[in-house]
This record gives C-alpha cells, sequence and structure tokens, in this order.
C-alpha cells in the first residue's frame, strides 16, 4: 500500500497513516471563515538555565541607556523559553569579586533567536557600569534565568494597564512587543513618567506601534524640559493622570514598575481609584532606598582565597553596630546602617540563597525570631508569611539588634 501511494501520490491504506497527520497544525481552507488555532502562551521554563550567551549587538537607546542582543554563541535558537515581564541574572568577576544583577528581558518571547536586555547605566552599580563601559559585540556573559513572576501574556485579563517610571518600562515593553505580535485584541495602555524628554526610552518604536495598533494608548508625562521639544502632559504619574488617561480603570489588570517612590505615589493613588489590590501587581526596578550597590557580591570561597576570614565579623567601630546573629550556622555579624540582612551574611561567610536581591522575587525569605526590621520592598513575601515572622533578607534591615535563622 505504501509502494501504491508513492507510486500514484493517492492515500495508501497503511494502518494508522491518518494518525500520523499533524492536522492541529493544518491550515484552513483560504477563504473559509475558519480561524486556525492560536498559538500557545509562552511555556514558562521548568527550572533556571545557567549558561553562556554571546553579545551579538549593542544598541544605544538614551544618554545612560543601552540594550544589549544576546544570543546563542552557536548560532542557534536561545537555549530557554521565558514569559513577558520575566528577567535574566548576569554573572561576573569584577576586581576579584562575584557579582550578580538581575536585569528585565526587554525582547518578545515570540522572538527566538535573541533576547535583549535594557540597562541603565547606574553610578553606583558596579555590573551595569562594566556592560556600558567594557562590554561589546562578540563578549560571552554568563547569564540564568528566566524568573520572577511580573508577567502577563494576555489570557490574564481582556486589557491590560502598564503604569511604568524611567528604565522601569523594560518588563512593560517585552509585554507590549508580544502582545502586539499576536494580535491580542484587548486594550493596552501605557502610562509612563520620565524625567524629561531625552529619557524616553524605545520612543521611535513606542510612537511606530501606537500608530499600528489602534488598541495600544500611550500616555507620557515629562517632569522637566531638557531642550527636547515636548508637546505632551508634564508632571509626575498621578491620580487624576491615572483617571483622565485610562477609561474604567477600576475593572482592569494594572501592572507597576518603576523606582521605589514613584511605584509607593501609584499605588496609593490606584488605592484612591478604588482598583482592587489584587488587580494590582507590581514589581521595583531599583535598588531599595538606603541599601548598598545591588549585587556586591563576595562568596565564602572567593573571601578564603583572597585571604580573609569568612568566619569573623568586622571589627567594631567606636560606635558599635547592631548585631544580627544566625541560629542556624552560629555566626554573629555587625549590621551597618543602611545594610540588609544579606550583606551582613555575606561579609561573614553565612549562606542565604537569593536571586534578585530587590524584593520581588522571595528567594532570600528567612525566619526572624528576634527583633524588629524595615523592609522598603516586599512585593516577594505574601502577608501570610510576613505575619509568621518570615522576612526578606535581601531588604531587610534595622537598628537593633536581630537573630535570623540561617
Amino acid at each position: 500500500a505504501l509502494v501504491e501511494e508513492l507510486k500514484t501520490g493517492a492515500p495508501g491504506s497503511v494502518p494508522g497513516s491518518a494518525a500520523k497527520q499533524p492536522a492541529a497544525t493544518a491550515k484552513p481552507p483560504e477563504g473559509s471563515g475558519a480561524v486556525a488555532p492560536p498559538n500557545p502562551a509562552p511555556a514558562r521554563s521548568p527550572r533556571p538555565w545557567k549558561g553562556v550567551l554571546r553579545v551579538a549587538a549593542v544598541f544605544v537607546e538614551t544618554e545612560a541607556v543601552k540594550t544589549f542582543r544576546l544570543m546563542d554563541p552557536e548560532r542557534a535558537p536561545i537555549p530557554f523559553s521565558f514569559m513577558p515581564g520575566q528577567y535574566l541574572t548576569f554573572s561576573a568577576e569584577i576586581s576579584g569579586r562575584r557579582v550578580s544583577c538581575a536585569y528585565t528581558i526587554a525582547s518578545s518571547p515570540t522572538q527566538r533567536d535573541y533576547v535583549e536586555l535594557t540597562v541603565k547605566r547606574e553610578e553606583l552599580g558596579s555590573k551595569s557600569r562594566r556592560l556600558h563601559d567594557h562590554v561589546a559585540p562578540g563578549d560571552l556573559v554568563e547569564v540564568a534565568g528566566p524568573s520572577g513572576a511580573f508577567t502577563f501574556t494576555g489570557t490574564e485579563s481582556d486589557s491590560i494597564v502598564l503604569i511604568a517610571g524611567g528604565v522601569g518600562i523594560t518588563p512593560m515593553m517585552s509585554i507590549i512587543r508580544y502582545l502586539t505580535d499576536r494580535s491580542y485584541p484587548g486594550d493596552i495602555f501605557l502610562l509612563y513618567g520620565i524625567g524629561s524628554a531625552g529619557r524616553f526610552i524605545f520612543r521611535q518604536e513606542v510612537e511606530y506601534l501606537e500608530k499600528r495598533h489602534p488598541n495600544l494608548h500611550v500616555v507620557v508625562t515629562v517632569e522637566e524640559a531638557d531642550g527636547t521639544p515636548w508637546t505632551g502632559a508634564t508632571g509626575r504619574i498621578t491620580k487624576d493622570f491615572i483617571a483622565q488617561s485610562v477609561p474604567r480603570i477600576v475593572r482592569r489588570r494594572v501592572h507597576v514598575c518603576g523606582p521605589p517612590p514613584m511605584m509607593d505615589a501609584v499605588k496609593a493613588a490606584l488605592d484612591e481609584l478604588d482598583v482592587p489590590a489584587a488587580q494590582v501587581k507590581s514589581e521595583s526596578f531599583a535598588q531599595a532606598k538606603g541599601m548598598a550597590p545591588v549585587a556586591e557580591v563576595i562568596s565564602q570561597s572567593e573571601a578564603a582565597s583572597a585571604g580573609a576570614d569568612p568566619a569573623v565579623a568586622p571589627a567594631a567601630s567606636p560606635d558599635p553596630a547592631p548585631q544580627v546573629a544566625f541560629s542556624r550556622s552560629g555566626k554573629t555579624g555587625s549590621l551597618a546602617s543602611g545594610q540588609s540582612v544579606l550583606e551582613a551574611a555575606e561579609a561573614i561567610g553565612v549562606f542565604i540563597d537569593f536571586e534578585c536581591r530587590v524584593g520581588t522575587c522571595g528567594r532570600c525569605k528567612v525566619l526572624l525570631t528576634q527583633g524588629v526590621v524595615t523592609m522598603a520592598i516586599e512585593e516577594g513575601l505574601p502577608p501570610e508569611e510576613k505575619a509568621r515572622g518570615i522576612v526578606l533578607a535581601c531588604q531587610a534591615q534595622s537598628d537593633g539588634n536581630l537573630v535570623v535563622v540561617a
């Protein structure tokens, strides 16, 4: 029967041959009015990937912001899948220290040949300075991920409001690119607050996408003039600005990303507008107020190789700092003003797992058994866990003595 089919081109009678036809991927007849099955939402990776990617290109977005396009070293498809809104974690040796830092993916999951990270150069951020000043096309970089739950694929709601401040637009851009790539039928609102018109990241692409997709509504407000022509809104993102920009916001899903003060103001405004808290998702795109530069990490083995004794706490200053005791490891270290429990742990070689270091992933949760802490950002900490004494080590600070299970 198979030979006859090959000779004549007519279907043969091979048992089970019909079952081998990929009916799910067949296109409907043209003009039939039928709709082909939609592509599924991108699958979340079962576990974070870790490896090396090559920098294929570097694009200058604004004076202080660059986009790094990363590809598989052999130009194969990127070796992981991700959701729009997730991030990757860089690791590198800088001045003898192992430094890690998380950066949100700005490209769309529909693009499988590369992944793009858009990074602002921070004067206090050693990793961002290294990326901006030393990383060039052809370089290899260590990457782990994807991670993060600040995601939206269009299946969660019939409309989305994206409120961003500064470089917090990067996860929003991944979402916008993905939704427009997939012809998402719902309304997409982007409310973007920036210091000046010259800091409008992705300006040309955002304006192009808005013209091309009638369901994408973009409203940008600028705080100050910088000589760049601007005829749009001015000032910060306020309750009135949100209400005027988004009709019926009370029924819509809202994502907020930006510096902590901006996020606090926006969430307060949303509360005044009666937007249910369950409909609001947020992710900070800056280190907590008062914290040391993000991800300046020295592991225990690296400290030992440098000749330091990781079991010895730093020498006491004339004005002794509060102490943090780690009950499981039996070590105690000082807790300087503005220093997090995670940083204090790393200084004396106590291991606490972490990932984002900005209070959103929840990886660094530990049990506080004595003392009181403040946390500038606690998006990764469910209220029921906080009530049981769980804290985020990367955010927990105190001016008193603490005891932590680690």
